[in-house]
């Protein structure tokens, strides 16, 4: 099977190159016919790669690209997730290279996407190719590679409850996570949750002479960083009411566990280029981005922002805050939370709005579930090491979903790196992430349908 792969890694490569060509930005919808475009060609891919029945299916948003390899009835499935769509590039002036043209330095494919979730996702694709070009494919496959993952994934929990049958399986697969390092592999085994909100503040029906009227009137944008500034205590504690009252409280053991997990403080501070951290009281950098949650203001702005000086008193002031939350945490009760609380500390010389954008429930995966020993075997083969369960911080709403509805188990195998800047400039993959990916997932589907 190895032979394939490396007699084919040139042109697995430049396939993901000219994915990662496409700007797929599913937030702005100046780049939608690009989101589109980026659905037909992972269509075109995976009827290349040998899937039957593929299609393109229709939401009320982007479309979801679906596709099957029908082996044998009796054998297990795997439904295999992955989203094509990715995040918005800016700030453009901050990427050493253009976003949306693949470059590679230092063994690392920089661009958008290519980590989260473009290049994790066709790993997928590429290793089902191998297997099918082997005559290898141990058991039936299904994919449902979406587009609006990065927005929430409204339509997507619309598409399966309608085709529950049709998305019938085993396991889901789901390439989108991190690893500790390169050489120490790791399955993600829990995932924080998500509540991510705009909030409005409002003065006067204007924009004011700061001169005429500073002092006398309330300025928004003052206002909104002392609210935003009281959601924290001294303690680095979220002040909401009722925020902690449903927290998962991890046990002793687990604690230790995660601290036996290789992480270096030094190393961690000198990679952000900052002097010290910061969070909350009686935890530890690991712990703080995993089992607690947190409140971060995403972006704010208001007033006047352009060349030289404007003497303005803003009328209005905005900011996106996103809340993480853990297991027991919901995402609806904690936006409420928030709402309630926020419209409550505003002074009476504002008012205040709150627009909930999306969100998604915290997941905890089994290690004893099939799929979980599956995934550890197959790193074992081709890492040399048994890999690491190990929560992380990020959010992907869809595992719960595909639990309540579909009543499957998920397995977090995901061959990214913490540094690989997702979301941010700079957006890197390291090539030998993306083969050993495609050189694992094989091993996946071995074990899985046997055990």
């Amino acid at each position: 099977m190895n032979n394939y792969l490396e007699a084919n890694k040139d042109r697995m490569l430049e396939e993901l190159f000219t994915l990662l060509r496409i700007p797929s930005v599913s937030a702005d919808p100046a780049y939608s016919e690009h989101v589109f475009a980026t659905a037909e060609f992972v269509k075109e891919q995976l009827i290349k790669a040998g899937a039957d029945n593929v299609e393109i299916c229709q939401t009320a948003g982007f479309p979801i690209v679906y596709g099957e390899k029908m082996i044998d009835l009796s054998k297990p499935t795997v439904l295999c997730y992955g989203h094509y769509d990715v995040q918005p590039a800016d700030p453009i002036d901050l990427w050493d290279s253009p976003p949306f043209e693949p470059v590679i330095k230092d063994g690392k494919i920089y661009a958008r996407g290519s980590a989260d979730d473009k290049g994790q996702m066709y790993m997928q694709v590429k290793a089902f190719e191998m297997m099918m070009q082997n005559n290898s494919l141990p058991c039936n496959v299904k994919f449902m590679i979406e587009g609006e993952e990065e927005v929430g994934s409204t339509n997507l929990e619309i598409f399966v409850k309608a085709n529950k049958e049709r998305l019938k399986s085993d396991a889901v697969l789901i390439c989108d996570t991190s690893m500790i390092a390169n050489d120490c592999p790791s399955i993600t085994t829990g995932l924080r949750g998500l509540s991510y909100l705009e909030v409005e503040v409002t003065g006067p029906n204007r924009d004011l002479h700061s001169g005429v009227y500073g002092g006398a009137v309330a300025n928004p944008i003052n206002i909104l960083c002392d609210m935003i500034a009281s959601l924290h205590d001294e303690q680095r504690r979220i002040t909401i009411p009722g925020f902690y009252d449903k927290v998962d409280q991890v046990s002793v053991a687990e604690r230790e566990a995660m601290a036996k997990a290789p992480f270096s403080i030094d190393d961690y501070k000198a990679h952000l280029d900052i002097n010290d951290v910061l969070g909350e009281e009686g935890y530890s950098t690991i712990e703080r981005v995993s089992i607690r949650p947190t409140l971060d203001v995403n972006g704010i702005w208001g007033g006047y922002i352009g060349q030289g000086a404007k003497t303005v008193l803003p009328s209005k002031a905005y900011a996106k805050i996103s809340m993480r939350l853990v297991p027991n945490q919901s995402h609806e009760e904690i936006t409420a939370l928030f709402e309630a609380h926020f419209k409550k500390i505003a002074p009476a010389s504002v008012k205040v709005k709150v627009t909930p954008h999306h969100g998604g429930e915290p997941a905890v995966t089994p290690t004893d579930s099939k799929a979980y020993k599956a995934a550890e075997k197959a790193m074992e083969v081709t890492f040399g090491k048994t890999p690491i369960p190990l929560r992380t911080g990020g959010s992907i709403p869809i595992v719960t979903m595909f639990e309540r509805e579909l009543n499957t188990k998920s397995v977090l195998m995901g061959f990214g790196l913490d540094s690989d800047a997702i979301h941010s400039p700079n957006e890197h993959y390291g090539i030998f992430n993306y083969f050993k990916g495609i050189e694992t997932i094989p091993h996946f589907f071995h074990y899985f349908s046997i055990l």
